[in-house]
């Protein structure tokens, strides 16, 4: 039986942060109206983390809690994704992956869960089989509707993409992209030190999740970075560079930022920050941390979960910027006459 109420929610979590530039756009063409979660609180955290096991890491804990926040709006169709694999052999991890199933068992409600998959390393599971399941509890079957949404949501993914990667902040891009404008951030101001934030979108973006770190790292006076400044051929190229195959959904976030900015001599020093919990990241924190070494740049390995202390998180960061500020004025005093520091071929401007 069709679904005739085209109203959706969208959690404000996880894969919003990755595809939420296409899926407004896409749903919005077809005539669907978009309720979003709240932006995360102390109430989402602990509602989430209520539902669950205690094992269980931040993020999903986040998004059980923004399903629950809709629900509570009195929304009834929420959109729950199964993002198995985003390329043949390039898999998600297992909670990821079983959203729908996780959020079935765990949230009651009266709510209807639209379910759609996306794995590429099926046959007929590609992204735009993806998309027609989600609309297909609709029955939505204009298929020149249905073609032109698509296209006006790649358009919408690819203005944010060029807004982010010319440092414009991520709600500010969302905003402008969704208004079907590019706008480059004009006052790209230098900064005596640059640190890279090697973290997953959905970690650092959550300003609850991630106590804000951009505008604390900001109000110390450091320039900020991250994976979404960087396109996927930089990506991959920095994967390549340190070494690594690609297996995770998520690793060009994390490994391939990582290789990029540790090639880079614009950069100072990185900072990596992952849920306590996370099995894939553990790994990758570990080989990156053992590959800074070979490029002599410190790096700050923070972990967070719904009991993590703002007054330790701030101090760890005052200590690390204090430490990257104190190295560089060492190196300006002994090297007066250079203005970029020494480095090898692989040289990345990031200016």
């Amino acid at each position: 039986m069709a679904i005739k109420d085209k109203t959706i929610g969208i959690p404000r979590a996880l894969v919003y942060y990755n595809y939420i530039p296409f899926l407004s756009a896409f749903f919005e063409s077809l005539g669907f109206k978009i309720v979003y979660s709240d932006y995360t609180t102390k109430k989402t955290l602990t509602t989430g983390s209520s539902l669950v096991v205690t094992e269980t890491c931040l993020p999903i804990k986040v998004y059980v809690g923004h399903v629950v926040n809709l629900i509570e709006k009195g929304v009834k169709n929420i959109f729950v994704p199964s993002i198995q694999s985003i390329a043949p052999k390039i898999y998600n991890c297992s909670k990821i992956r079983g959203l729908p199933d996780l959020i079935r068992n765990v949230v009651r409600g009266d709510y209807n869960i639209i379910e759609a998959t996306l794995d590429k390393s099926e046959k007929n599971l590609g992204w735009e089989e993806f998309l027609r399941q989600a609309i297909e509890p609709f029955c939505i079957k204009d298929e020149n509707k249905i073609e032109e949404a698509i296209k006006k949501g790649h358009i919408h993914q690819n203005n944010f993409k060029v807004m982010v990667q010319h440092n414009l902040p991520f709600d500010t891009a969302l905003k402008y992209a969704n208004e079907g404008k590019v706008v480059i951030n004009q006052n790209d101001t230098k900064k005596d030190v640059n640190i890279a934030l090697i973290a997953h979108g959905y970690n650092i973006y959550d300003k609850r999740a991630s106590m804000d770190v951009f505008k604390k790292l900001e109000n110390l006076g450091v320039r900020v970075y991250s994976a979404y400044n960087l396109s996927d051929s930089q990506l991959k190229d920095g994967l390549s560079s340190i070494g690594v195959d690609l297996y995770w959904a998520n690793q060009l976030e994390m490994s391939g930022a990582a290789g990029y900015f540790l090639h880079s001599p614009d950069i100072d020093g990185l900072i990596t920050i992952t849920a306590f919990g996370c099995g894939p990241d553990s790994l990758m924190i570990e080989d990156i941390k053992r590959k800074s070494k070979n490029f002599n740049k410190p790096i700050l390995s923070l972990t967070i979960d719904e009991h993590t202390g703002e007054a330790g998180f701030v101090t760890r960061l005052e200590a690390f910027c204090d430490m990257l500020y104190r190295k560089k004025r060492a190196y300006k005093e002994k090297n007066p006459k250079e203005e970029i520091k020494p480095v090898d071929d692989y040289t990345i401007n990031l200016r």
